[in-house]
Order: C-alpha cells, then structure tokens, then sequence
C-alpha cells in the first residue's frame, strides 16, 4: 500500500510517499480502506517533533514509526476476531491516534471512536469531523457548560475547531460571537454566529459587550490572559484550546498560568484534552444527522501531495479542515 511516512522531524520536506505492507487487522481490529484523511494540529506536531516535550513520547532524535494521519473515513475491507458492530464493505469514520491514515489502509479498534459514516456525508466530509468536532463539543458542552442564553465567544472561528464552535455553540441555545478576518466573516455567519469581530481591525478583549461573555473559547491564545479575563462576565469561562507556545513546553505555560488565575476571583479558566470517545463521536454524528452541524472543507490534496497540505496548513489561515483524499 501506498503511505506517508517520515524519517526525521522537520518541515513538509521530511514527507515521503512509501510503498510498506498492507496491515492486517489483528484480534478486535478492523481493517480501513482509507478514503480520506484529515490534518489536524497532532500531525504539525509530529512532523516537526515540537514542542521538544512532545519528543518523549514520540523519539527523541528521530520519529519511532514516522506515521501521520488520525481522522479517516473509508469502508470496512476485513475484520480480526472478536470484531462485533462491522462486517467487511461498511462505510465507517473515526480516529485512529499514531495509526497513520494517510495511507490506503489502516488498521483500529473496533471498540475505539469509529463509527458508521452519515450516509448525507462524502468520506471527505466525513474525514473532516471527528478530532475537531469532539474537541468544539468538549470544550462547550462539558467544560464551558454551554446552554440557551448564553454569551458565548469564539477565537479562531473560522478554523478547523471554530467552525465546528460557531455551530454547536448555536445548537446549544447560545449567542455566538466570531472572530475571524474579514474574509471569513461570510463564512462564520452562515455557520450561526450573530455577531462577527475582525481581529485584524479591533481586539476582542478591547470590544466587550455590557456584562463580558459567559464563554471564550480560544482557539488563538493572542492575547493576554488579563485580558482576556476583563472580557468575561463575572461567572465566566475562560476556555484555552491553543496549541502556541515555546519550543520547549509549547502550550502548557499558559494552561498552568490559566489554572493559577482560576484559583483567584469567580472567573473560571480552564484547559482540556479532548480524547476522542465513541460516546462523544456519537454525540457528534447525532448534530450531523439532526442537520445541526455541516463540516467545511478548505481545501482537498491527494496523497501524494500531503506535503503541500501540511504548507498550506503552516499558513495558519485555512478556512475549515484540510483533508487528504487516498
């Protein structure tokens, strides 16, 4: 099968298309054929094996399997034993963590976050929900606790996570406020938000509504926690989902930093990990299929051409989710 694999950490360059051995799905796995992938910040990271923090786990000097690639969407090609809930020919989507969907096949837990695909969904689509959906819902649903009326915020609305915010922030009753740039401001209202701020002409921590917001959700980490503080109403949430930070710890400065000012005040600041569950997987499929929720797509490559995706995805402006078509 063809795959991407990398043998040293660096920019797109480190890239290759590989011919390997097609898997075989072991006890309780199911085999993947592979028909779209989606990139995601997890990828950036072990590509570039940074932050230096992240090393420990993946290799210290050089990559241990070089596989990149966890949302997938493709159909069922075969099935290990103990396998229950697929048979060979579904069409399925999911997360499939150091797997390496991007390739023709791959081999995931059953058990794991896959699922049968929405049948209104193209496996591009499909491929585009599952670690940003998951991470939107977590942080609203769960640690935001977001319901109908409230005030809720989104930094970096327009991205892969913020388009999938705008929209469950709206299914879940509240006021959604998009920052974004003004070419994206079309986008964003037509995903649910009411109110529309342009980071390139104004600060949203400088234009606060009377009362501040119940819920921010920032995707961004531009600005000072203070900041961002003073813009929260006096219950309110701080939510931080940015992956910036130094080269060494990346962004756990400002999540420890954030839970320091939780101790202070009522104002709330949190952090998350967003592992993907079938339960919330789900949860999600379940706003797809209601019509409440649509993934939207930048931009499509084709396997061979993932290095590319990954420069466009260094842009940091996609509009949506960068998928690789297999």
């Amino acid at each position: 099968m063809k795959a991407i694999r990398h043998r040293a950490y660096g920019g797109p360059d480190v890239l290759e298309l590989q011919e390997l051995p097609t898997p075989a799905p072991g006890d309780g796995e199911v085999l993947v054929r592979v028909r779209a992938a989606a990139v995601n910040p997890g990828d950036w990271h072990r590509m570039r094996g940074a932050p230096y923090a992240f090393r420990a786990a993946a290799g210290l000097t050089r990559p241990r399997t070089g596989a990149l690639g966890a949302d997938l969407a493709g159909h069922v090609e075969a099935v290990g034993r103990g396998v229950t809930g697929f048979r060979p020919g579904d069409e399925v989507f999911g997360h499939a963590t150091g797997a390496g969907a991007f390739a023709e096949h791959v081999a995931v837990r059953h058990d794991g976050p896959l699922l049968a695909k929405p049948a209104a969904l193209t496996f591009e689509q499909a491929a585009a929900v599952p670690t940003s959906a998951i991470t939107a819902l977590r942080g609203l649903r769960d640690v935001g606790r977001v319901g109908r009326g409230r005030r809720v915020l989104v930094n970096g609305a327009s991205g892969g996570v913020g388009t999938f915010a705008v929209q469950i922030a709206r299914a879940l009753g509240a006021e959604v406020t998009a920052v974004c740039r003004t070419a994206n401001a079309g986008l964003v209202r037509s995903l649910g938000a009411a109110h529309v701020l342009d980071y390139t002409e104004r600060s949203f921590t400088a234009d606060v509504p009377a009362g501040g917001y119940d819920v921010i959700l920032d995707n961004v980490g531009d600005h000072s926690l203070p900041a961002c503080r003073r813009a929260l109403a006096p219950r309110g949430t701080y939510i931080t989902n940015s992956g910036k930070g130094g080269r060494w710890l990346g962004p756990m400065g400002r999540i420890l930093a954030a839970n320091l000012l939780s101790l202070a005040g009522r104002r709330r600041f949190a952090s998350y990990m967003a592992r993907p569950r079938k339960d919330i997987l789900a949860a999600v499929r379940d706003l797809l299929e209601r019509g409440e929720l649509a993934p939207v797509i930048d931009r499509t490559y084709p396997l061979a051409e993932t290095a590319e995706a990954m420069r466009h995805f260094e842009t940091g402006h996609p509009a949506g989710k960068i998928v690789i078509t297999v």
